[in-house]
């Protein structure tokens, strides 16, 4: 459709990506569609049950009734890999996160991995991924980013974050870079409060911005605004989703960026508690914004859409720039997606999605090439299979305990029962009490083989883990054996241990690849791609 042929009410709509509560289309997402004409949905964990339901309703989606049929949906999720995985269930292939890629270090995997998710969203209807996250995790107590991020290296984070936009691209996916300017060396988390990057000029052009240089080069559909402060640009407190100097003055102007510029979501508490949803959409469509997110709350969604239409029938937003976002929204649209005969995905979506023999040996690969073996100091490995061992594994569990049915994890034990004859397995939580600790220990003594895996649940391993292991180590000395499979950081805090491993993420693959390395049967590969401490700088792996 013509622009010229679009209401202001329409316009206006397509500049809004909103979510819905459940796994079918409800009358809220309905009447956003049909009422506020809305340009894209976003899913959540919460939309998901199966490929087979997630397939029908992005059909379902596409084909609901509205004023501007033959313009499809932006349909989105922030599939990421790793650890931040909306769609992680049976029949979609368990691919790497940014970290892991970042310490198997080839791009040319990292385009592989994300062409292979491009194939499945696309499979799914879904046209367009929040990802990849192109920050520099320069900062190793944020709490949001972490192995969400390539690295460290802003030319080798750039590189990866190149290598990831043309796989999802060239597949047909939109890809989005995020998030600009970065958020990497935040303390924190904008879910929950406004952080800012207080650094000068020089060092964010040094830093901050090549990935994001890089991905304008490559030519990314989408750039996605972080709401933190950056005073060297913004010197009046605003965050760059609201700012004008950053997202029209740099970003359009200075590094010339033609795409499409999001909001990250506006429920998010750095903007909702601050200015809040409906003026903070408006404030970052003055900044200079194309699409604005609002992701969980049906009321919040209509109030903000009602919002930017009286700001414009008031002369506070001018049509001009509404027009100039809806421009290059429906020419993305239409580089993409097409129309929405050609978007919808077949019915039934077939299961796996991508068969095993092809996915498998890619995934494999790039697990085995990110183990990273940072300290063997007390020569512990390899591990002898005939001498028994102990794995005691941090599960994660929500702080207010509910009754669920026990559903079994794919383990570390599991991964090492093909080289040890006898392997116990010892659960404790992410966050373990006094009594889960002395248990742990007072288990620990009847063995010579202990390997212990930590988990930083928000941001830096908890106490308890901390706990848990210098009392290990009080009796074990430095026999023992510890492996973090989040944030590769973990080793500060218990520097007297005498061999760590760092895995980047607690999926099957990669912990079959680690048990490898354990065992001897597997050289490690993984180089750290970001400094522990001066011991173990950027680029060290054994």
């Amino acid at each position: 459709m013509e622009l010229s042929n679009l209401t202001l009410e329409q316009k206006i709509g397509q500049m809004f990506i909103c979510g819905l509560p459940g796994t079918a289309a409800d009358e809220g997402i309905k009447g956003l569609i049909a009422e506020h004409h809305l340009g894209g949905v976003i899913y959540f964990r919460r939309n998901i049950e199966s490929v087979e339901q997630l397939s029908r309703l992005s059909r379902e989606l596409q084909q609901l009734p509205r004023s501007t049929p033959e313009i499809p949906l932006f349909i989105s999720m922030d599939q990421e890999g790793g650890m931040v995985a909306r769609l992680d269930h049976d029949g979609v292939s368990r691919i790497q996160g940014n970290m892991a890629l970042g310490a198997a270090n080839d791009p040319a995997l990292t385009e592989k991995a994300a062409a292979l998710a491009a194939k499945e969203l696309t499979d799914l209807g879904i046209n367009l991924n929040f990802a990849p996250c192109v920050d520099v995790n320069n900062n190793p107590a944020n709490p949001v980013i972490g192995v969400r991020s390539f690295g460290e290296d802003p030319l080798q984070v750039a590189e990866h974050g190149a290598a990831a936009i043309r796989g999802y691209q060239n597949q047909g996916v939109s890809a989005t870079a995020k998030h600009f300017p970065g958020h990497g060396d935040t303390a924190v988390d904008s879910h929950h409060g406004l952080a800012s990057v207080p650094h000068s000029k020089e060092r964010l052009y040094r830093v901050e911005l090549p990935p994001f240089r890089k991905a304008i080069e490559s030519g990314v559909d989408m750039i996605m605004t972080a709401h933190v402060i950056f005073p060297a640009f913004e010197p009046d407190g605003i965050p760059a989703t609201l700012s004008r100097r950053v997202l029209t003055g740099l970003l359009r102007t200075e590094l010339g960026f033609e795409g499409v510029i999001i909001t990250d979501c506006l429920e998010m508490h750095a903007i909702s508690k601050s200015c809040g949803i409906a003026e903070g959409a408006v404030r970052a469509i003055e900044a200079g914004a194309d699409i604005v997110l609002v992701s969980h709350t049906l009321e919040e969604q209509v109030r903000a859409i009602q919002s930017v239409l009286a700001a414009v029938q008031s002369g506070r937003l001018s049509e001009k720039q509404i027009d100039e976002s809806v421009r290059r929204i429906l020419s993305l649209k239409q580089k993409r997606i097409g129309v929405v005969q050609e978007s919808s995905p077949p019915e039934p979506c077939s299961r796996p999605l991508t068969p095993k023999e092809e996915s498998e040996p890619l995934l494999r690969q790039i697990a085995e090439r990110s183990v990273t073996l940072v300290s063997d100091a007390s020569r512990n490995l390899p591990l002898d299979g005939a001498e028994p061992v102990l794995v005691i594994w941090p599960e994660l569990r929500r702080r207010t305990e509910v009754d669920e049915p026990a559903v079994h994890r794919y383990t570390l034990a599991d991964a090492i029962a093909p080289y040890a004859e006898e392997v116990t397995l010892v659960t404790v939580g992410t966050f373990p009490d006094s009594g889960e600790i002395r248990g742990a220990i007072e288990q620990s003594r009847n063995f010579r083989q202990i390997i212990v895996l930590t988990y930083a649940a928000e941001g830096e391993v908890s106490e308890g883990q901390i706990s848990l292991i210098q009392g290990l180590n009080e009796i074990h000395g430095s026999s023992i054996i510890v492996v973090s499979t989040r944030n590769p950081y973990d080793i500060n805090f218990f520097p007297e241990i005498g061999t760590y491993l760092c895995l980047y993420e607690n999926r099957q693959y990669s912990l079959d690849a680690l048990a490898k390395v354990l065992f001897g049967q597997l050289r490690p590969q993984g180089k750290l791609p970001v400094g522990l401490n001066p011991q173990f700088p950027i680029g060290h792996g054994l």
